[in-house]
């Protein structure tokens, strides 16, 4: 069973590509210690079934899931929450 993790920060690229748009994603250990991964290392975790992340929003949890641009390009996103069009772009910058 994956492993879920609370994604609390982003770091942000340039580009207005969607699969382009977030370079890394972050969190905090229960040690009080960050965690960053890249895109890719986090949708490789999802696929391979170790990792699950989630964006909190409140009380509510919004699940990310793996999603394909319509070039075939793979990248990150939460599923419809009904209140923000993305979590993972509100988020702040990650510490690096």
């Amino acid at each position: 069973m994956a492993s879920r993790h609370e994604i609390k920060c982003i770091n942000k690229t340039n580009s207005t590509i969607a699969h382009e748009r977030i370079e890394r994603i972050g969190g905090m250990n229960g040690t009080g210690t960050w965690w960053s991964l890249t895109q890719q290392e986090a949708i490789a975790g999802i696929e391979e079934g170790r990792w699950g992340f989630y964006v909190a929003r409140g009380v509510a949890a919004v699940n990310v899931n793996v999603a394909t641009s319509t070039y075939g390009n793979k990248y990150i996103k939460t599923e419809n929450d009904g209140e923000q069009s993305n979590n993972l772009l509100s988020l702040p910058e990650c510490p690096l």
